[in-house]
């Protein structure tokens, strides 16, 4: 179904040249995400949980069959960055430039619009029109396919090109028409897919310009791979293991109740995750110190990272239940005691969400006002917090293991949470790391559960956090912690909202603080 699949996820991720007015950026008003205001559309960004959800939904009926189909979805995706590679019936007689205004129809004789998705040359037939997209979230593209044909999630053709027709395009004052065909089942399909996150890692992450990225690199040392997260999450798909230098896991014996958890945290909350980082520091990439007036192309790609963090489902207020990281934050707080802005309570929004979004409405305004360097603490509290819900998936169901009888599911769920951090505790102390994995990875049966805690415990400081925001496994109806779960004691309640949220992590015998260097900037 995907022509040209590598080519087409790398061009779909290349440095962001946004061209936005900054006027429209100050004036024009665009649905609220989880009570973040963005100043760009990203609509077609946050529908990536749409995704997420359509492949869920295959993987709960726990078939061969509805295994394959959620790995098409994942592969292909469906609900974001739409597009239609149509063949001409004359190749191009002058070169269409990426961006170039496409018009055509769809079967009811109604206006598609669309633009070239990629620079088109003279002599090509085949060309990709990526469907316009607008700021109604629940109507962002009314062309949705890709690889939901033939899956429990319909796809939309609506607003689809007709599959034979004519296509006008424009090129500065000139406009063409071009005849085409094409198979809307085949041919339409997505530019932005969970898959895409990791496969194009190496490009965004390691080799790009002020690359590589130190969150990216942390994982990269870990897993020794640079598509980590599509390997972790093929591996499951096909019931085999990776073949890493650290963190390898074995699937074989995992029954679909196993891997389907696997495979739904893994694109959530290792390829996703990272991609959040990744938007975060392009945003910072591109921030010019101290002008007011050059950081549109920014701000987009700050919000891009709220769009990846949080997805359709939360609504614009965050009281929705979604698919994506902001929710893994609320599900953790209401068992860890940390939900409320301060903690203490076992619902509402997480304490983790409320600071992440601080962060991110900071980072916005820093931007906008161009301090680089303060939006660059904002991006590394935020990477410290976003550690928080991870160590506490692997706390909870590593506790379930050590106190109860446990199968693939809850194993399943401690393994792949703990994939999600440990490549950090393995950057502060290869030591602890180890005892985390050794107790916790797919097959290790009951752990250790006290030396888990101790050894997480040992490194909240070089990670950013505390043992307050962490929490401890707390019983409703008794109104207090197990034992063995109870949060350490720190002092003075600072980790992520110190001035500083920066990662300090130990090598050897010397500590690497990320604001130092930031400093020296």
């Amino acid at each position: 179904m995907i022509l040209g699949l590598c080519a087409l996820l790398l061009s779909s991720t290349s440095a962001h040249k946004y061209n936005v007015d900054a006027r429209s950026l100050q004036t024009e008003e665009y649905p609220k995400v989880a009570g973040y205001r963005p100043l760009s559309q990203i609509t077609d960004h946050n529908a990536i949980d749409m995704d997420q959800a359509a492949m869920e939904t295959e993987l709960a009926f726990g078939t061969p069959d509805s295994y394959k189909r959620a790995e098409i979805i994942y592969q292909e995706g469906g609900n974001s960055k739409s597009y239609a590679a149509v063949t001409l019936d004359e190749a191009l007689k002058t070169d269409l430039p990426k961006g170039s205004v496409i018009m055509g129809e769809n079967e009811a004789g109604e206006v598609v619009s669309g633009r070239a998705m990629d620079q088109f040359f003279t002599g090509d037939k085949v060309i990709h029109v990526q469907y316009d997209t607008t700021s109604d979230q629940a109507n962002h593209v009314s062309c949705r396919v890709g690889g939901l044909v033939g899956s429990s999630t319909d796809p939309l053709f609506d607003g689809c090109l007709i599959e034979s027709g004519s296509l006008e395009t424009t090129v500065g004052d000139a406009k063409n028409s071009l005849s085409y065909t094409y198979d809307r089942e085949v041919n339409n399909d997505n530019n932005r897919t969970l898959a895409g996150f990791s496969l194009v890692a190496e490009e965004r992450m390691y080799r790009c310009d002020n690359c590589p990225y130190m969150d990216f690199k942390i994982f990269y040392d870990y897993y020794g791979e640079f598509d980590y997260a599509h390997q972790y999450a093929m591996a499951c798909f096909g019931s085999t293991s990776t073949n890493f230098p650290n963190g390898n896991a074995d699937f074989k014996d995992y029954d679909y109740d196993g891997r389907t958890q696997i495979i739904k945290k893994t694109t959530a909350y290792m390829g996703a995750y990272m991609y959040v980082l990744r938007e975060l520091e392009d945003a910072l990439d591109d921030c010019s110190q101290s002008c007011v007036t050059c950081n549109d192309d920014p701000v987009h790609a700050w919000d891009e990272a709220v769009a990846f963090y949080t997805g359709t489902y939360e609504g614009p207020n965050g009281e929705g239940s979604g698919k994506m990281f902001y929710a893994v934050a609320d599900k953790r707080c209401a068992n860890f005691f940390t939900c409320g802005d301060k903690g203490g309570s076992m619902g509402g929004t997480s304490r983790a969400n409320v600071e992440v979004f601080d962060q991110f409405k900071k980072g916005q305004q820093n931007l906008l006002d161009g301090k680089c360097k303060e939006a660059r603490a904002n991006k590394e509290k935020i990477a410290n917090i976003m550690h928080i819900p991870l160590i506490q998936g692997t706390l909870r169901y590593g506790y379930v293991k050590y106190t109860e009888q446990f199968g693939d599911k809850q194993e399943a769920e401690g393994a792949v949470f703990m994939a999600g951090v440990i490549p950090y505790v393995h950057k502060c102390n290869p030591d602890d790391a180890k005892i985390i994995y050794d107790n916790m990875k797919v097959g290790s049966g009951k752990p250790d559960f006290p030396a888990v805690k101790a050894a997480f415990e040992r490194n909240y400081k070089c990670l950013g956090i505390t043992c307050g925001e962490v929490g401890g496994i707390y019983r409703r109806v008794e109104k207090d912690y197990y034992d063995e779960t109870r949060p350490c004691q720190d002092g003075d309640d600072v980790g992520v909202k110190q001035e500083s949220g920066a990662h300090n992590y130990s090598v050897g015998s010397v500590t690497l603080s990320l604001l130092g260097a930031l400093l020296l900037v």
